[in-house]
């Protein structure tokens, strides 16, 4: 994990994220696993704050699920959900375990905020981006 990498070069999350120049709740959400994929421009300051080469630093993100298709209406459903902060009875439905969910709080080029719904499995790699 990112953490312990981190943590063996004896670095604090706000030394990772200056050394990096990522803000430091970035740093948080990779280490927390609430992000699963890093954009390449953060895989790519991280791997350098780390010491890690990109393929190196590829191999702490989550496999996405080749076999397993979520049917549209189930993915609206859940992320309706997630917006209206209906989360309690949110379960993977490739494991059935509690989803971590989350609302990210974009903005678009015209600087409008966009509130984007998303969720990630603990147990497994099935996530809603």
């Amino acid at each position: 994990m990112v953490s312990s990498v981190r943590e063996n070069l004896g670095m604090s999350q706000s030394g990772l994220a200056k050394k990096c120049n990522l803000k430091i709740e970035e740093i948080e959400s990779i280490e927390s696993g609430q992000e699963l994929f890093l954009p390449p421009t953060i895989r790519q300051k991280l791997a350098k704050g780390l010491k890690l080469n990109l393929f190196e630093i590829k191999m702490y993100e989550k496999p996405p699920l080749e076999d397993f298709k979520l049917d549209f209406m189930t993915e609206d459903y859940m992320k309706q959900a997630i917006l209206e902060g209906n989360t309690d009875n949110l379960r993977c439905p490739s494991c059935g375990s509690k989803l971590q969910t989350r609302v990210a709080r974009m903005y678009d080029l015209e600087d409008n905020l966009v509130l984007t719904p998303k969720a990630h499995c603990t147990k497994c790699p099935f996530q809603i981006i």
